[in-house]
């Protein structure tokens, strides 16, 4: 009896409650491997945008919404040492245990990540997972995808992870917003407070490998259509079977959406699956 009282379990992983799972689930999985952390989606243009919206990449069929969440979205000015930072907050700006970055790329704005009804509504279902899970969903402007950018970046980081010192923070990068997500995983002030990184369309960066947040083993998600034009999906594949092979066992996963295009994992990735597992694998 004593020895039992003496054994301490670890606690359960917190993870993210339910939000239109049904609608958002990957619609069927051709194969997987590297033991599970490589996975091939199937992707149907006809099923997967023309049946989905209203509009082809324009307007998601409103089941796929709920524009509530609104109520909880503020567009904000941050005035830092590195600049002023536009950007849209929703959710609590403090006390949260959740803080999730969408950084858009070339010729995107903030305005990109907070919409509800393109990309097939993805973007209106992380702004709910947050909202409704304790958490606040940040997108923001910033002047350049080097280091000018990732000061910005940095101070809007830690400026909302002062108000809210335990939370999990997840930065999810689109195409060339890649090279913020980067340089963030090297960032002193920043890599330190990582629990994921996402890769959606984006590109690789072989000093990842040498970074602080690779030491720390934070998560890191490859979302690829395996016909993108901009950042081939054979050279990503390749990135992504580097880290494995540089650290056994390493917490990356790549989703593979076949026949998918440069913009498939932003419409597709499944948010809720991919924060709950960086929750249960990260540092």
């Amino acid at each position: 009896m004593l020895l039992a009282a003496l054994i301490t379990f670890p606690a359960p992983a917190q993870s993210l409650k339910p939000f239109k799972d049904e609608l958002f689930a990957y619609p069927g999985i051709l194969s997987t491997g590297d033991g599970g952390a490589y996975e091939v989606v199937d992707y149907n243009e006809a099923r997967d945008i023309n049946q989905r919206d209203e509009t082809p990449e324009r307007r998601v069929k409103s089941k796929y919404v709920s524009t509530g969440v609104r109520k909880v979205q503020k567009d904000l000015v941050l005035r830092t040492d590195a600049g002023d930072i536009r950007h849209v907050a929703v959710g609590s700006p403090e006390n949260v245990a959740y803080i999730t970055l969408y950084l858009h790329g070339q010729g995107g704005s903030r305005k990109q990540g907070v919409d509800d009804f393109t990309f097939g509504g993805n973007f209106n279902r992380i702004k709910n997972l947050m909202a409704g899970n304790g958490g606040l969903y940040l997108s923001p402007d910033f002047p350049d995808f080097g280091e000018k950018g990732a000061a910005q970046i940095a101070a809007l980081i830690s400026h909302y992870a002062a108000q809210s010192p335990s939370a999990k923070i997840f930065v999810a990068c689109g195409s060339m917003g890649g090279g913020l997500c980067w340089l963030l995983a090297n960032d002193p002030a920043v890599a330190p407070r990582l629990s994921g990184l996402l890769l959606l369309g984006s590109h690789w960066d072989d000093g990842f490998l040498t970074s602080l947040a690779f030491k720390r083993k934070v998560p890191v998600l490859f979302g690829q259509g395996s016909k993108d034009t901009v950042f081939p999906v054979e050279t990503q594949e390749a990135f992504f079977r580097s880290i494995r092979s540089k650290s056994k066992g390493y917490p990356a996963r790549f989703v593979r959406f076949e026949t998918g295009s440069h913009g498939t994992p932003i419409r597709m990735t499944d948010w809720r699956e991919t924060l709950n597992w960086m929750i249960s694998a990260g540092p």
